[in-house]
Protein backbone atom coordinates (compact mmCIF):
# COMPACT_ATOMS: atom_id res chain seq x y z
CA UNK A 1 0.00 0.00 0.00
CA UNK A 2 1.01 3.04 -1.26
CA UNK A 3 1.41 5.70 1.93
CA UNK A 4 0.72 9.52 1.69
CA UNK A 5 2.93 12.37 2.31
CA UNK A 6 2.73 16.40 1.71
CA UNK A 7 2.44 18.09 4.88
CA UNK A 8 4.68 20.45 6.29
CA UNK A 9 3.20 22.70 9.37
CA UNK A 10 5.31 25.10 11.44
CA UNK A 11 4.51 27.24 14.47
CA UNK A 12 6.43 30.49 15.36
CA UNK A 13 6.11 32.42 18.50
CA UNK A 14 7.93 35.70 18.79
CA UNK A 15 7.00 38.91 20.75
CA UNK A 16 3.53 38.47 21.62
CA UNK A 17 2.32 36.57 17.70
CA UNK A 18 2.16 32.58 17.27
CA UNK A 19 1.66 32.02 13.63
CA UNK A 20 1.14 28.41 12.16
CA UNK A 21 1.86 28.10 8.17
CA UNK A 22 1.17 25.07 6.67
CA UNK A 23 2.20 24.00 3.05
CA UNK A 24 -0.85 23.04 0.40
CA UNK A 25 0.41 19.52 -1.17
CA UNK A 26 -0.66 16.22 -0.39
CA UNK A 27 1.26 13.15 -2.20
CA UNK A 28 0.80 9.66 -2.94
CA UNK A 29 4.22 7.92 -3.76
CA UNK A 30 5.56 10.40 -6.26
CA UNK A 31 2.33 12.16 -7.26
CA UNK A 32 0.94 15.21 -6.23
CA UNK A 33 -2.31 14.21 -5.56
CA UNK A 34 -3.60 17.95 -4.15
CA UNK A 35 -1.55 21.22 -4.59
CA UNK A 36 -3.71 23.57 -1.89
CA UNK A 37 -5.01 21.43 0.86
CA UNK A 38 -6.07 23.74 3.52
CA UNK A 39 -4.34 22.07 6.73
CA UNK A 40 -3.81 25.31 9.42
CA UNK A 41 -7.40 26.46 10.38
CA UNK A 42 -9.13 28.23 13.89
CA UNK A 43 -10.58 26.19 16.41
CA UNK A 44 -13.37 26.43 18.45
CA UNK A 45 -16.55 28.90 18.56
CA UNK A 46 -14.44 31.92 19.21
CA UNK A 47 -11.86 31.33 17.10
CA UNK A 48 -9.10 31.65 19.58
CA UNK A 49 -7.01 28.77 19.03
CA UNK A 50 -5.28 28.26 15.72
CA UNK A 51 -3.90 24.30 14.59
CA UNK A 52 -2.29 22.77 11.65
CA UNK A 53 -2.06 18.86 11.41
CA UNK A 54 0.10 16.73 9.52
CA UNK A 55 -1.12 12.95 8.61
CA UNK A 56 -4.85 11.13 8.09
CA UNK A 57 -7.01 14.22 7.04
CA UNK A 58 -10.56 12.08 8.51
CA UNK A 59 -8.18 11.83 11.52
CA UNK A 60 -7.05 14.76 12.17
CA UNK A 61 -10.60 16.61 11.48
CA UNK A 62 -11.54 13.85 14.32
CA UNK A 63 -8.98 15.31 16.83
CA UNK A 64 -9.53 18.99 15.84
CA UNK A 65 -13.41 17.71 16.77
CA UNK A 66 -12.73 16.25 19.80
CA UNK A 67 -9.91 19.38 20.85
CA UNK A 68 -12.98 21.68 20.14
CA UNK A 69 -15.34 19.68 22.63
CA UNK A 70 -11.77 19.63 25.45
CA UNK A 71 -11.80 23.48 24.77
CA UNK A 72 -15.69 24.09 25.53
CA UNK A 73 -15.37 21.34 28.54
CA UNK A 74 -12.25 23.17 30.38
CA UNK A 75 -13.66 26.63 29.34
CA UNK A 76 -11.09 27.58 26.25
CA UNK A 77 -7.89 27.04 28.84
CA UNK A 78 -5.66 25.25 25.98
CA UNK A 79 -3.23 23.31 28.51
CA UNK A 80 -5.58 21.70 29.91
CA UNK A 81 -8.06 20.82 26.91
CA UNK A 82 -5.06 19.30 25.04
CA UNK A 83 -3.76 17.16 28.08
CA UNK A 84 -7.31 16.00 28.23
CA UNK A 85 -7.78 14.76 24.52
CA UNK A 86 -3.95 13.83 24.83
CA UNK A 87 -4.84 11.27 27.30
CA UNK A 88 -7.94 10.20 25.41
CA UNK A 89 -5.69 9.53 22.19
CA UNK A 90 -3.71 7.20 23.81
CA UNK A 91 -6.24 5.35 25.96
CA UNK A 92 -9.57 5.09 23.80
CA UNK A 93 -9.51 2.25 21.60
CA UNK A 94 -10.90 4.19 18.59
CA UNK A 95 -8.78 6.87 19.04
CA UNK A 96 -5.38 5.30 19.20
CA UNK A 97 -5.40 4.40 15.98
CA UNK A 98 -5.54 8.03 14.27
CA UNK A 99 -2.29 8.62 12.91
CA UNK A 100 -1.75 12.45 13.11
CA UNK A 101 0.22 15.12 14.71
CA UNK A 102 -1.24 18.99 15.15
CA UNK A 103 0.40 22.27 16.05
CA UNK A 104 -2.00 24.51 18.02
CA UNK A 105 -1.80 27.26 19.75
CA UNK A 106 -3.15 30.76 21.72
CA UNK A 107 -2.38 34.09 22.51
CA UNK A 108 -0.14 32.20 25.48
CA UNK A 109 1.02 29.17 24.53
CA UNK A 110 1.85 26.71 21.31
CA UNK A 111 1.80 23.11 21.96
CA UNK A 112 2.39 19.43 19.96
CA UNK A 113 0.18 16.94 20.49
CA UNK A 114 1.43 13.39 19.49
CA UNK A 115 -1.30 9.81 19.65
CA UNK A 116 1.77 9.10 22.05
CA UNK A 117 0.16 11.16 24.81
CA UNK A 118 2.78 13.88 24.34
CA UNK A 119 1.76 17.52 24.80
CA UNK A 120 5.01 19.33 24.10
CA UNK A 121 5.99 23.23 24.63
CA UNK A 122 8.70 23.52 21.78
CA UNK A 123 11.81 25.05 22.87
CA UNK A 124 12.55 28.43 21.65
CA UNK A 125 8.96 29.28 20.06
CA UNK A 126 9.40 27.22 16.96
CA UNK A 127 7.48 23.71 16.24
CA UNK A 128 7.20 21.89 12.91
CA UNK A 129 5.62 18.65 12.18
CA UNK A 130 5.41 16.78 8.96
CA UNK A 131 7.09 15.74 6.03
CA UNK A 132 9.13 18.47 5.82
CA UNK A 133 8.95 19.67 9.26
CA UNK A 134 12.93 19.13 10.05
CA UNK A 135 13.80 21.37 7.14
CA UNK A 136 11.00 24.22 7.97
CA UNK A 137 12.24 23.68 11.83
CA UNK A 138 15.98 24.05 11.08
CA UNK A 139 14.89 27.02 8.70
CA UNK A 140 13.03 29.15 11.28
CA UNK A 141 15.95 28.19 13.56
CA UNK A 142 18.67 29.90 11.90
CA UNK A 143 16.08 32.80 10.87
CA UNK A 144 15.04 33.36 14.02
CA UNK A 145 18.11 35.69 15.40
CA UNK A 146 17.52 38.46 12.25
CA UNK A 147 13.76 38.27 11.25
CA UNK A 148 11.69 39.56 14.20
CA UNK A 149 8.40 39.33 12.69
CA UNK A 150 7.47 35.77 13.10
CA UNK A 151 4.88 35.48 9.67
CA UNK A 152 7.68 36.46 7.95
CA UNK A 153 9.98 33.98 9.25
CA UNK A 154 7.51 31.48 8.78
CA UNK A 155 6.75 32.46 5.46
CA UNK A 156 10.19 32.28 4.53
CA UNK A 157 11.25 29.04 6.50
CA UNK A 158 8.48 27.55 4.76
CA UNK A 159 9.73 28.91 1.86
CA UNK A 160 12.97 27.28 2.15
CA UNK A 161 11.37 23.89 3.13
CA UNK A 162 9.32 23.96 -0.12
CA UNK A 163 12.69 24.56 -1.97
CA UNK A 164 14.66 21.50 -0.37
CA UNK A 165 11.34 18.70 0.08
CA UNK A 166 9.65 17.08 -2.50
CA UNK A 167 6.30 16.37 -0.17
CA UNK A 168 5.90 20.91 0.21
CA UNK A 169 5.17 23.52 -1.71
CA UNK A 170 4.43 27.15 -0.94
CA UNK A 171 1.07 27.42 -1.73
CA UNK A 172 0.78 28.47 2.27
CA UNK A 173 -2.06 28.66 4.70
CA UNK A 174 -1.49 31.01 7.56
CA UNK A 175 -3.33 32.08 10.49
CA UNK A 176 -2.11 33.97 13.78
CA UNK A 177 -3.01 35.10 16.84
CA UNK A 178 -2.10 37.28 19.83
CA UNK A 179 -0.57 40.71 19.48
CA UNK A 180 0.34 42.04 15.78
CA UNK A 181 4.05 43.00 15.21
CA UNK A 182 3.63 46.85 14.56
CA UNK A 183 1.82 46.60 18.28
CA UNK A 184 4.52 44.95 19.51
CA UNK A 185 6.92 47.41 18.48
CA UNK A 186 8.59 45.53 15.55
CA UNK A 187 8.68 47.76 12.30
CA UNK A 188 6.69 47.18 9.03
CA UNK A 189 8.17 46.66 5.65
Amino acid sequence: MESWHGTTILGVKKDGLTVIAGDGQVSMGNTVMKPNARKVRRIGKDGKVIGGFAGATADAFTLFERLEKKLEQHHGQLMRAAVELAKDWRTDKYLRNLEALMIVADADIMLILTGNGDVLEPEAGIAAIGSGGNYALAAARALAEYEPDPERLARRAMAIAAEVCVFTNDRLTVESIGVVPAEAGIPAD
